[in-house]
């Protein structure tokens, strides 16, 4: 994700400042954009997850696609059982 950056503008509380404020003083990040970056890849990736989570939950009460995961396992099970014995 790292190349070009663009200039954005937001307004964050006074205490979310003067925290930022804080941990650049300490040296605890490089910067403040690093900070606030790091920040929101952490939630973005976050709310990806849960997301996948979602259609997940979606996903498991969907009687076609339950079916077609039950088709697949059935379509495989020979050559799983095959497998398994030249492993164990």
């Amino acid at each position: 994700m790292r190349g070009k950056t663009k200039k954005a503008t937001f307004n964050l509380h006074t205490d979310v400042l003067a925290a930022l404020d804080e941990i650049m003083a300490r040296g605890l990040v490089p910067s403040k954009n690093a900070l606030v970056e790091q920040a929101l890849l952490k939630e973005l990736k976050e709310l990806q997850r849960q997301t996948r989570q979602r259609l997940w939950q979606e996903g498991a009460k969907d009687a076609l696609l339950l079916k077609d995961v039950e088709d697949v396992k059935n379509a495989f099970q020979i050559a799983d059982a095959e497998t398994a014995q030249r492993i164990g």
